[in-house]
């Protein structure tokens, strides 16, 4: 079915599933935390959860490991450094790898910014979302403008040379200009890269049930414009469709993901794809979701579904993730990460070229300004082809 002549880089993702509060937009895995959080016990079972999934990648170095959640930062600064420890003891981890944190800019997952880099943590990713008092509570964030400017300034007084800070547009009430301010502002707080996105209303949220009023698509369409002029002005490349970084510091865990490497998920909800050379196939799988039914799961039974990804399956999961980068990719890593000629592709490539969607030459793919805008048409022209 595949010919994989090369495994592609490995990633760790960990999920930490726990919040302060659930934001009314958030669709993600999260969950209120208790006033004690089950550190010893959520930390055995992901190193349950590990030891089960190693023999499918046995020996294969880890690139970048990205602890996500739900809010991660609720953990002690000595929960994190067992953690590492514990992964360390049980995979080969690259002797740079890029080691990810999420946190929020309440004071005082922000006071513990110094230890978590002292254990090894060497990237931050800050939810701001906005430095805009206004717009933060409409969104049920509980930080305030001033705490999002003070957890920037401590990460770097922390050591912290690799920030992200996330902020979204289209908010309810949102003009250009204050989203504009918005980018101002986390600009002069020196982050090395920022993530920029539309906010959008998901199923199963507060929001969804009960959905503000948001800006119209001229007015979002003005502020993303105007936004994106400002980081480029401010030397953030923008490298993916919500990625704007500093030279050499996109991120690399995110870098795996959109061209099509290979990650292992563990924790609550976690997902995980993983390509093997000897059964020549790629398989998903993803994780017992609530937090309490992942805690009371054996040794080896945390996994809830699985499946094998068929030829289609591959091409268009690939083409979904690696047009999002602005550079688009080469035909040999489209062959390489699939195990599939590229000529599999060739009628929706046609089909996208002729409608100005991307461009392509004998090595490679990448989409233009148009196809960028229109993404989901784009990428909709892979989903039938085989």
């Amino acid at each position: 079915m595949f010919n994989f002549t090369a495994l592609p880089p490995l990633s760790l993702y960990i999920h930490i599933p726990w919040c302060v509060r659930k934001c009314p937009y958030c669709d993600f895995n999260s969950h209120t935390a208790a006033n004690t959080l089950p550190e010893k016990q959520y930390l055995a079972s992901l190193f349950a959860d590990l030891e089960h999934d190693l023999p499918s990648i046995w020996g294969r170095p880890i690139q970048s490991i990205f602890i996500g959640g739900g809010t991660p930062s609720l953990f002690s600064a000595e929960a994190m450094d067992e953690l590492l420890a514990g992964l360390r003891m049980r995979l080969p981890l690259e002797p740079l790898a890029e080691i990810t944190l999420e946190a929020n800019p309440g004071a005082i997952e922000a006071g513990k910014f110094a230890e978590f880099h002292s254990v090894g943590i060497n990237r931050l990713s800050i939810g701001c979302q906005s430095f805009n008092d206004q717009y933060l509570t409409r969104l049920g964030r509980i930080h305030g403008r001033q705490d999002a400017i003070k957890a920037a300034e401590m990460a770097h007084a922390a050591g912290f040379e690799n920030v992200n800070l996330d902020l979204m547009f289209g908010l309810p009430g949102q003009t250009p200009q204050t989203a504009m301010d918005d980018i101002k502002q986390a600009i002069s707080l020196s982050p090395s890269h920022i993530s920029h996105y539309q906010l959008t209303i998901e199923p199963n949220t507060l929001f969804h049930h009960s959905p503000p009023v948001l800006p119209e698509d001229e007015a979002n369409w003005a502020m993303q414009e105007q936004c994106e002029a400002l980081l480029a002005d401010a030397g953030f490349g923008h490298y993916e469709i919500s990625a704007h970084a500093k030279q050499d510091k996109q991120c690399r865990h995110n870098l795996n993901y959109w061209q099509f490497g290979d990650y292992l998920g563990i924790g609550a909800g976690a997902h995980a794809k993983i390509t093997s050379a000897a059964s020549q196939n790629i398989t998903r799988n993803w994780k017992i979701k609530h937090p309490d039914a992942f805690l009371a799961a054996s040794a080896g039974k945390h996994i809830s579904g699985q499946s094998i990804l068929t030829r289609q399956d591959a091409a268009f999961e690939f083409m979904m993730n690696a047009l999002r980068l602005k550079t688009g990719f080469t035909k040999a890593l489209f062959s390489e990460r699939t195990g599939l000629a590229i000529h599999q592709i060739s009628q929706a490539l046609q089909q996208a070229e002729q409608g100005k969607l991307i461009n392509q030459d004998f090595s490679s793919i990448v989409p233009t300004e148009q196809g960028w805008h229109f993404l989901n048409d784009l990428i909709a022209l892979f989903l039938e082809e085989d």
